[in-house]
């Protein structure tokens, strides 16, 4: 018998279903939901009658502009929750371990060099699964390449942990980031399936805070798991992460890509991304958003070493920092949300960078001057703080003229953004860290050419109002 959870979200399921992909979304709906779990799927109705029992919403039908709105506040929570859960897979994934940078170089014995590359590594394989992913997803429905990915990120997570030199645990790390793209780019694409316009920002922001959470707890938890055994234990808890997410998508996640909608939008994925690759804004939000992240993480892979070997730091005291750190893009996250109506999304991006920019270079005056610890901790900290302002607006402005491709736009910023982001990082160790200095320098060039992107391609005044 399912849980209590399951209930809540059956009905919630229900409740989108009359109302889905009909515009003008008809009081009588379309759709019923059939089977039992984990094989629940969406059928169109013959003769569609109104069902009032099962419609809690707050305001008339008649006033439903986006799928998704006919659901109350506690599915709403639900949805984000499980979603979240599904995205969180990828941070897990890669800041889990970087406490263990340190150890991993002594009992490999190998360089800072080939440490960081395990990092670039799952990020490449991160943006190569989410190219598979998310087309395949707009074809055969979300739920099965889900489950298909996740299934590889657990078979590679066992790997990772058996592995005995730098080559297999590379190999799996890659495998690793292949698998765990499956949850972000599936869960962002069913979002996109519910909602558009600023209900799809309110959702974004809410799967970001859930989101954010990863980055905080992964580091935490990876440090304190250290302290009880060596470092494979890390990726056997990957493994078991990966297992949950897997039972709950069997459970409690329906298919929100009917049957109906992918043989209407039967084209091949060639004609899919080219659909998404003519529109001007979204090239230009691709190239922002992969400068940015590309910033971000040159700080993830030269932190550990900069921090515990520069600075002195404990692996506890660096999985403290690193919260903190996060917590500042939770809290980002969520007022970019809430000002993003009054402002647009894209002018959010514009201050962000420039923020970004402003900090990155104080970083290297600080240490210049020697200002120690703090004199880089402090403005890294407003660095990743303002990278959070522009999470939500970047997959607000991609997904938001893409409805009929949302798991190939997502597919292709997610890639984009970690395959970026993946080339760029390891410089930073090519650089050395010695210092705070070729990190803060690399953060630097990645936001000045995020913003030459932002002014010349996306170019913020032409962008026309999110509704």
């Amino acid at each position: 018998m399912p849980g209590p959870g399951f209930g809540g979200l059956r009905e919630a399921s229900k409740i989108v279903i009359d109302s889905l992909w009909q515009p003008p979304f008809p009081v009588a709906g379309g759709y019923r939901l059939t089977g039992s779990p984990p094989f629940l799927r969406l059928q169109r109705r013959s003769a569609p009658s109104p069902r009032p029992n099962i419609r809690p919403v707050r305001y008339p039908l008649s006033t439903i502009t986006h799928p998704g709105d006919a659901l109350t506040r506690r599915q709403k929570l639900i949805y984000v929750i499980i979603l979240g859960t599904l995205t969180a897979l990828g941070p897990f994934t890669i800041d889990l371990y970087l406490p263990a940078f340190p150890a991993l170089q002594d009992d490999l014995g190998v360089t800072e060099a080939a440490v960081q590359l395990t990092l670039t590594g799952t990020i490449i394989g991160f943006a190569t699964g989410q190219l598979l992913v998310g087309p395949l997803s707009d074809k055969v429905g979300r739920r099965l390449p889900l489950i298909a990915a996740t299934t590889v990120h657990v078979v590679a997570s066992l790997g990772a942990a058996l592995s005995t030199d730098i080559g297999m645990l590379m190999v799996f790390r890659v495998l690793q980031g292949v698998g765990a793209a499956g949850g972000g780019v599936v869960a962002m694409a069913m979002i996109r399936d519910l909602f558009s316009g600023y209900p799809l920002v309110r959702m974004l922001s809410y799967m970001a805070l859930v989101n954010g959470m990863a980055p905080i707890f992964a580091p935490v938890i990876g440090s304190q798991l250290l302290v009880v055994m060596p470092w494979p234990g890390i990726f056997w808890f990957l493994a078991a992460y990966g297992f949950l997410v897997i039972l709950a998508v069997s459970v409690f996640i329906i298919e929100t890509l009917p049957a109906e909608r992918r043989k209407a939008s039967s084209s091949t994925a060639l004609q899919r991304y080219r659909a998404v690759l003519t529109d001007r804004v979204f090239i230009g939000v691709l190239l922002v958003g992969g400068m940015n992240f590309s910033g971000l993480f040159s700080y993830l892979s030269a932190s550990p070493f900069l921090f515990q070997d520069v600075y002195g730091l404990d692996p506890q005291q660096y999985g403290l920092l690193f919260a903190v750190n996060s917590l500042g893009i939770v809290a980002a996250v969520q007022i970019s949300a809430r000002v993003v109506r009054r402002v647009g999304p894209q002018w959010i991006i514009a201050a962000s960078t420039a923020a970004m920019l402003v900090m990155a270079l104080l970083m290297i005056l600080f240490d210049y001057l020697e200002f120690g610890f703090w004199g880089t901790a402090v403005p890294l900290w407003f660095y990743i703080s303002a990278a959070g302002f522009t999470f939500p607006c970047v997959q607000v402005l991609a997904l938001a003229n893409h409805g009929a491709q949302a798991g190939t736009a997502a597919s292709l910023l997610g890639a984009t953004t970690f395959g970026l982001a993946g080339v760029i990082s390891p410089i930073v160790g090519v650089l050395g860290i010695g210092s705070a200095t070729p990190m803060a320098g690399v953060m630097a060039v990645c936001i000045a050419f995020g913003i030459l992107f932002l002014w010349t391609i996306v170019r913020p005044r032409s962008v026309p109002s999110i509704s």
